[in-house]
């Protein structure tokens, strides 16, 4: 049957992150654990636990307490990475928000978590975090504070942690346990609102630690980290992938800029590289690529949308990273259930998304009975063990429809599983859409482009992209004597929906594909955009 489980010799962490960070710390102090090229700022894990410390005593001078919720919404600085630990030390659940929402969404997100904190970057590009956050704060009765980094307010909470004594710090982490819930992350839901996965310490921490292992972390790694913070790919598998080996994680931007990474891996000597797809794609195609030396280059992670099988091969060829892994999650599972590994045959470390991870379980479903289908067929891919989501925040009843009474975690993904336990994922149960590593629910972008007045009807799909994977589709019925253009929708959008969410593609139509019975038929609709648009080349494009 297509089974399979990870037993490994190396046992589970069963400690809180801050623990481990402070055995890393006492095993590495002059080590460098954090280097944030675009701020100029370098910290030895000595330096960086007494950052955290710092940060963590703020926090409960602000009277935060074990189990009270902090949002951070901050592109990529290293004061992320603070806050992060910091909060981890004071038992406070951090929850992350997403540097491209826009308020409607900062408003759901805080207000279904029930944040009391809210600590922001002033600003990046065309986002100013704080009147975006001013804008809401009237309506959330918990939201006490917001507090803006490098701001008075910022020095403010630092200089209190200062007056509180570490014997508070160190009574309040006595009282933690690793299974307790320290992250919430929200995913794109189905409804049209995201849902707040819970992950406990021993969630994250384990898997940021397996993850490491995978790529054969020790001290002497230093490690790219372009993906975004707010994402597993960036706090979990790359600040805690480091941290528990004792390694260093390198910043190159606040976002991600191709030829700063290509820096960072050239001038900080970098043995490991980040990235979904499509930054893999940037980087490759950068101008002068050719200039850089990338020598120091041995492993990475392309993970967060289905990865070309002819990027792995030139990341292998042109990049030096010739045990460059592919893995594969989700955010309910902290994230990752599958990776490849450096001993793998070329054609299974490219082609494939790998083999289960220790200490967890994977089958291969039939959607409609539940059951595990034969080596080789298809059906939904299930994920069970330490790295599977506590819960939905607050919504019983969305988490009941995932994890079923077994504790198996339903993907909502269609996989297929060899008879040596690999992984292939060739397509998805659920509605979803992902681009460049952002999981888009059609659903939700539909639900907003309800709201335009010219709108009656509105069908989202993905479509077939060589850059991100898949772009975002809108078929768009209108009202009679509509003057509505391709250009007017998107322009609807952008500001008030995240920009990955904009649709790229717009057509107007009369009518949709549908059964005999009146349901949607999504599959049709992507085939005739694949022909209307041209799209057939990105489509071919094989990945694992």
């Amino acid at each position: 049957m297509a089974y399979a489980s990870g037993p490994s010799t190396v046992p589970l962490l069963g400690e809180t992150i801050g623990a481990n960070l402070e055995r890393v710390v006492a095993r590495v102090p002059d080590r460098e654990a954090f280097v944030s090229r675009h701020q100029g700022e370098r910290l030895t894990y000595a330096e960086l636990d007494r950052r955290v410390d710092l940060v963590a005593r703020g926090l409960m001078d602000l009277g935060l307490d074990k189990g009270d919720r902090l949002g951070l919404w901050s592109p990529n600085y290293l004061e992320w990475a603070l806050v992060q630990y910091a909060t981890a030390k004071a038992g406070v659940i951090l929850v992350n928000i997403n540097p491209a929402y826009r308020p409607h969404e900062l408003e759901y997100v805080l207000g279904q978590s029930g944040c009391r904190v809210l600590v922001v970057a002033p600003s990046f590009k065309s986002s100013d975090y704080v009147a975006m956050a001013a804008s809401v704060a009237g309506s959330l009765p918990a939201l006490e504070r917001t507090v803006a980094l490098w701001s008075p307010e910022w020095d403010a909470l630092l200089s209190a942690g200062e007056r509180v004594p570490m014997d508070r710090l160190r009574a309040r982490q006595a009282t933690l346990d690793f299974d307790e819930p320290i992250n919430i992350q929200y995913t794109s839901g189905t409804t049209g609102f995201p849902k707040g996965a819970t992950l406990s310490h021993h969630n994250i921490l384990n898997n940021g630690y397996f993850v490491g292992e995978g790529c054969r972390f020790t001290e002497h790694d230093r490690v790219c980290v372009p993906v975004p913070y707010y994402h597993c790919f960036g706090m979990v598998m790359g600040n805690l992938g480091a941290t528990t080996h004792g390694a260093c994680v390198v910043l190159p931007s606040p976002g991600f800029e191709p030829r700063a990474v290509l820096e960072a891996v050239q001038e900080e000597r970098c043995t490991a590289l980040y990235g979904v797809p499509s930054m893999f794609i940037a980087e490759l195609n950068e101008p002068d690529f050719g200039s850089f030396d990338l020598s120091s280059l041995r492993t990475g992670i392309m993970a967060g949308s289905p990865c070309p099988v002819e990027v792995m091969k030139r990341c292998v060829a042109d990049m030096h990273m010739a045990e460059v892994t592919i893995c594969y999650g989700m955010t309910e599972t902290s994230p990752v259930s599958t990776q490849t590994t450096v001993d793998d045959p070329i054609e299974k470390r490219v082609g494939t998304v790998g083999r289960v991870h220790p200490h967890l379980e994977v089958k291969v479903v039939d959607p409609g009975t539940g059951r595990a289908v034969e080596v080789g067929a298809s059906g939904e891919l299930c994920t069970r063990g330490y790295s599977v989501m506590l819960g939905y925040w607050d919504d019983a009843g969305r988490t009941a429809e995932v994890i079923d009474g077994a504790r198996w975690m339903h993907t909502g993904d269609l996989a297929t599983m060899d008879e040596d336990g690999y992984v292939n994922i060739i397509g998805r149960i659920k509605d979803m859409v992902i681009r460049g590593g952002e999981n888009v629910y059609p659903r939700e972008v539909e639900e907003f482009l309800y709201r335009h007045e010219e709108i009656v009807d509105v069908q989202v799909i993905g479509v077939p992209d060589e850059r991100y994977g898949e772009e975002i589709m809108a078929w768009v019925k209108v009202r009679e004597g509509s003057s509505l253009t391709e250009d007017a929708v998107r322009d609807f959008c952008r500001g008030q929906i995240a920009h990955y969410k904009v649709p790229r593609y717009v057509v107007f139509v009369d009518e949709f594909p549908m059964t005999v019975t009146g349901k949607i038929q999504k599959f049709k609709m992507r085939q005739q955009a694949i022909e209307m648009l041209g799209l057939e080349g990105a489509a071919s494009t094989t990945t694992a």
